[in-house]
């Protein structure tokens, strides 16, 4: 089947002969039509399928004909991060090129005086995440009652980032004989429920099972430690010559101390989260996709949505909390019919995560026989030990509550205990009569992962404990 025969344009069709694609997706091949026949649809896929070419491509052809008035657009496309909106924007200016068709992107992070200049000339196709059309909608910069086009993209996402009320409340304030597209790579109740109160007679189409993950990806699991994990992931980006990788973090601080520690090293390496501002964002990840970058360290802001061609390796330095999230990211490798491999680190505090993986995907991760000698035979180094400092505050405020369970999967090597634990008698404190909890309360791994990485493992020296009042 070519796309020809899918019903589109002339003008369609050499947009995506040009963009350099002659057949379409299994997921694109039964939304088209669909789409064009103006049905209300339900698409579930697991990502790098090709989804967005499926709403994308039939809009601009019922697109095509109309005209646009102020404040009102004519379709609307809700999408749950900013990366993903820009994404979206990118395939409609790569396949609209041969139609004169108008569109906005309303997304946080930026100025909003360009959007709202574009919304008062009028639009036909507005790509928005959810609070910034929310914004505007209750400040009365637009109105959505001439909007006859509704695509919600990535629903479980929005399901996981709490969008879910906001999409009933715009979903409320667009006309009732609307046409609508619900994508999404999973059918937890909750969007079940939404899909039933808010499309009308949908045509279900399922190109995959639920959660599954791509056939393309090998995946393997590696066992590791918290402070070895920096040493596992150099000599893996080594040993498998990776030419262009994605790295997710669980956490931003782990995202830009480790983005620090690999250019330490000597990698082209960049970061991502959520703490960057949008022009930030985007200027990194052009930087990743021109190749000035070939290893690209994420928070789980990138994890959906982000398409990136030749994404030959993804790395979880953090396993990730939620299953779902795990199917995404790996995702970014794999795509469009090429082959792919991602790593999982995991640690012993990760079991339970792991299993709920399993569980979800229905497959059993294998685990990395063995790493590179060069890895296994190395012993965890200074900088290996920096992981913790991105949890360190954390760790922190766990001892104050009484659970030091963190701590302790990072803890210094036992050497030091003894040496603290024979200071502990000492009448430096006399109001302490238990000498039990005097090692947890002189712990300082967490100041030594705020300092810099001079390889000090021994006991902390006297004069200090005066000087800081200890």
């Amino acid at each position: 089947m070519s796309f020809a025969d899918l019903g589109l344009s002339d003008e369609l069709l050499k947009a995506v002969s040009t963009a350099g694609y002659s057949e379409p997706t299994p997921i694109q091949a039964q939304a088209i039509p669909s789409v064009l026949m103006m049905r209300d649809l339900i698409a579930i896929a697991q990502t790098g399928t090709g989804k967005t070419a499926s709403f994308v491509l039939p809009m601009i052809d019922i697109l095509a004909q109309g005209r646009t008035r102020a404040l009102m657009p004519r379709s609307l496309i809700l999408e749950p991060t900013r990366e993903l909106a820009a994404q979206v924007a990118e395939n409609f200016e790569k396949y609209g090129k041969n139609h004169k068709l108008s569109m906005a992107l309303l997304i946080g992070g930026v100025q909003m005086g360009d959007q709202v200049k574009a919304l008062e000339r009028g639009v036909d196709v507005l790509i928005a995440t959810p609070g910034r059309l929310m914004d505007l909608f209750e400040r009365g910069k637009i109105l959505l009652t001439g909007c006859s086009m509704l695509v919600i993209d990535e629903a479980d996402r929005m399901l996981d980032m709490g969008f879910i009320p906001d999409i009933e409340t715009i979903c409320s304030k667009l006309p009732v004989n609307r046409q609508t597209l619900l994508f999404s790579a999973t059918m937890p109740p909750p969007i079940k429920k939404l899909a039933d109160k808010f499309l009308s007679n949908p045509k279900t189409i399922e190109v995959a099972r639920p959660a599954t993950t791509n056939t393309n990806i090998t995946q393997y699991i590696v066992q590791t430690s918290a402070m070895k994990k920096r040493d596992v992931l150099r000599g893996l980006l080594q040993s498998e010559d990776v030419q262009t990788g994605i790295v997710f973090c669980n956490r931003k601080t782990t995202v830009r101390e480790l983005n620090k520690s690999l250019k330490r090293h000597g990698f082209r390496s960049g970061e991502i989260h959520g703490d960057m501002d949008q022009s930030s964002r985007i200027a990194e990840l052009d930087r990743f996709k021109a190749g000035e970058i070939n290893i690209l360290v994420a928070s789980d802001v990138a994890a959906r949505g982000l398409d990136v061609k030749g994404v030959s390796h993804v790395f979880n330095f953090d396993a990730p909390w939620h299953p779902d999230d795990y199917v995404h990211r790996i995702g970014r490798t794999g795509r469009a019919g090429a082959k792919g491999t991602a790593y999982t680190f995991v640690t012993a505090e990760d079991a339970e995560n792991i299993a709920n993986i399993e569980k979800l995907t229905g497959q059993q991760i294998p685990r990395l026989d063995r790493t590179p000698a060069t890895i296994a035979d190395a012993p965890a180094s200074g900088e290996a030990d920096k992981p913790a400092e991105g949890d360190a505050p954390r760790r922190r405020r766990s001892r104050g509550k009484g659970s030091d369970a963190p701590a302790k999967a990072a803890a210094p090597e036992p050497a030091e205990r003894p040496e603290r634990a024979e200071r502990a008698p000492r009448p430096a404190a006399p109001r302490r009569q238990e000498p039990a909890p005097r090692p947890e309360r002189r712990d300082h791994r967490a100041a030594a992962d705020d300092g810099p990485d001079d390889g000090w493992n021994g006991p902390f020296p006297a004069f200090l404990e005066v000087t800081l009042g200890r």
